[in-house]
């Protein structure tokens, strides 16, 4: 059974499309919910039928008594930024070592913010 008494969740993996992300608020209303898909470009128009095991997704829950100090940064396919407060939390899943093209893909998030040369 689900518990509220906890302040913040931050859940990984997922594996919801963009067009089922709304189930988040729905089973969760004392919290918003921060967060993406990973599966974007898997449910395009024209890519056909979603093959395979699902992948990836990053989402941060905020309990609602922190409605008024909290603040959406921002979200990719693969991390979600939030600050409650003076907190910041940064939600990111980073690929395992197994991964095809694991650097590239660490080097365009670090990269979208600055934080490589």
């Amino acid at each position: 059974m689900f518990s509220s008494n906890f302040d913040i969740f931050i859940l990984q993996e997922h594996w919801l499309t963009p067009a089922n992300l709304y189930k988040f608020n729905n089973s969760f209303p004392e919290y918003m919910c921060f967060g993406s898909s990973a599966m974007c470009s898997d449910v395009e128009p024209g890519v056909g039928l979603l093959r395979g095991r699902p992948h990836g997704g990053v989402m941060t829950l905020v309990s609602n008594k922190f409605l008024n100090c909290t603040q959406f940064v921002c979200s990719d396919d693969r991390y979600v930024i939030v600050i409650v407060g003076d907190l910041m939390i940064i939600n990111v899943y980073l690929p395992s070592v197994g991964t095809v093209n694991r650097s590239l893909v660490y080097e365009k998030i670090l990269k979208k913010y600055c934080l490589m040369d």
